[in-house]
């Protein structure tokens, strides 16, 4: 039985929570494994659709365009350039750090591209980001109980130790303020503290997990992180960070919390780390707190050199256009990150994604369709340390966004599209129905009502723009995702070759829909 990683969603696509000033001390990414859903079918049944079943549907749909749709769907399935430019992304410009020039290269490689692909219009979009980080050189050895190589990796914004520094593991287990003063306080110097107990991720090499084993662990996993429910708890989750900080400790550890040495990187400029912070694999971590259990002394050396820039740094956003023939200022945008973390190439997170909408653009413009409305095309910087760029967008084109058709976001690994899901919208299922069923050939497909977090459509919501996320499958995105094997390997092209295809054809019947989809609920000033 194949497993199904489940991310606790306060961590997981998107660093959100690093706005939070105690979150990434306090409540790691967790992980589960559950058996992977039964395949469902596009179409008018499954558990998907029943909200479509009692509300009633907008009657909205393309009109027929057969021949359109067929060049996208010939040029998108015959002569893909997704998987070249994904290599080229991943391989050559590789990660893409919000802040760094590598950033910057790949702006400036994917605005190449989209010109070289024959888009109307090409431009850079700046923001300001805040205080860029890089990582350097760190090294990590086990001192104690025994002598090993170790592999970690900084925290991003956490700054490094300024030279080889050795100490002690200790777990700080306090549930209250006055117990962390009773036995924590003024005996923290020059240690390597650990805050959380190691997460339940079960053993890969074990039997297969049943559905009750899964539920159990992701019981314990909401039990563990769970918001106390004693006042006193409540208010010590929230100084934590700030009552360690005062000690002046060798640095924090975190536990990778996945399987096969994997971590889950994340970190913001809005939350810029006093100390060196420093993530290891779950084994070791796991280790860690079984020796200390044992009453035995767990020491580290590590040494760890990261930079900040000085100044904030400004940031830039990809966009490109193919201008509508009768409509223009109604648009239909295409959406990806194009940052990534800095530990592997981000190829699953989200350069194929980002390929996607490149080939999309391609696609298009190839396949000589002609949209009533401009299609646009964004590839969002800063996404990974919290929406930046695609806030930033939205907030740049307030007075714009009224007339936006829709926005379309491709965010969830490398997988194929599997449908579409509504951000509550069940009004729309039979809307939605009609784009897919064109494309159908690369299906199945399900549109289904549920909402859906963590990535770049979210900011477009609240000025009541209709804004999704594309279901995709999982394709093992539980390992590569924020991880140190997120590289062209485990991409899949045909599934991103797939992807750009869908969202072309659906982009295109959008642009030629007779009429604007209802606006949802505006939330914004």
């Amino acid at each position: 039985m194949r497993r199904l990683t489940i991310f606790v969603p306060l961590l997981a696509a998107c660093a959100t929570t690093a706005r939070q000033s105690d979150a990434p001390l306090s409540i790691p990414p967790a992980v589960v494994t559950a058996p992977d859903p039964a395949p469902r079918a596009w179409g008018p049944a499954g558990d998907g659709l029943a909200a479509a079943d009692t509300l009633p549907q907008l009657d909205i749909r393309p009109t027929p365009e057969p021949e359109a749709v067929a060049r996208i769907v010939r040029e998108g399935t015959t002569n893909s350039h997704a998987a070249a430019d994904l290599q080229y992304l991943t391989d050559v410009i590789g990660p893409r750090l919000t802040g760094t020039p590598a950033m910057r290269r790949a702006n400036d490689w994917t605005a190449e591209r989209f010109r070289a692909y024959g888009m109307d219009s090409v431009w850079l979009e700046p923001w300001p980001f805040g205080r860029a980080w890089e990582r350097g050189p760190m090294t990590l050895t086990l001192v104690a109980p025994h002598r090993r190589q170790l592999v970690g990796y900084s925290w991003a914004w956490a700054p490094g130790t300024n030279g080889p520094v050795t100490g002690d593991v200790v777990y700080v287990d306090a549930k209250t303020e006055a117990d962390f003063t009773r036995r924590f306080a003024g005996t923290l110097a020059g240690k390597w503290v650990m805050t959380s107990p190691p997460q339940p991720v079960p053993n890969p090499d074990g039997p297969p997990l049943t559905a009750a084993d899964s539920a159990r662990v992701r019981a314990a996993i909401r039990e563990l992180y769970a918001p106390p429910t004693d006042s006193a708890e409540l208010a010590f989750r929230q100084r934590r960070l700030s009552l360690i900080a005062r000690e002046p400790i060798a640095g924090l550890l975190r536990d990778g919390a996945k399987e096969f040495g994997l971590v889950t990187m994340s970190g913001s400029p809005e939350s810029i780390y006093p100390m060196p912070f420093l993530v290891v694999s779950h084994e070791d971590y796991a280790q860690f707190h079984r020796v200390l259990a044992l009453g035995e002394r767990v020491a580290l050396q590590a040494d760890v050199r990261n930079t900040f820039s000085s100044q904030p740094v400004t940031a830039y956003n990809t966009v490109a256009e193919i201008r509508g023939s009768t409509n223009p200022d109604e648009i239909v945008l295409l959406g990806a990150h194009l940052d990534s973390w800095d530990i592997a190439t981000g190829a699953t997170d989200n350069a194929t994604g980002s390929i996607a909408v490149l080939e999309a653009a391609r696609i298009l413009k190839a396949s000589g369709v002609r949209p009533r409305r401009t299609i646009r095309f964004a590839l969002f910087s800063g996404e990974e340390q919290g929406l930046y760029g695609s806030e930033r967008y939205a907030a740049a084109h307030a007075g714009e966004l009224p007339k936006y058709q829709a926005v379309l976001v491709l965010d969830n690994g490398t997988g194929r599209i599997t449908g579409m899901s509504l951000q509550g919208r069940a009004e729309l299922h039979d809307a939605w129905t009609s784009l897919l069923q064109p494309v159908s050939a690369l299906g199945p497909f399900l549109v289904q009502a549920r909402n859906k977090g963590g990535t770049d459509h979210l900011p477009f919501l609240p000025y009541g723009v209709p804004a999704f996320n594309f279901d995709q499958l999982s394709r093992g995105y539980d390992h590569t995702h924020h991880s140190q094997v997120d590289t062209f390997d485990h991409a899949v092209t045909e599934d991103v070759a797939q992807a750009a295809t869908v969202m072309a054809a659906t982009a295109y019947q959008l642009a030629n829909l007779p009429v604007l989809l209802p606006r949802g609920q505006r939330r914004a000033n």
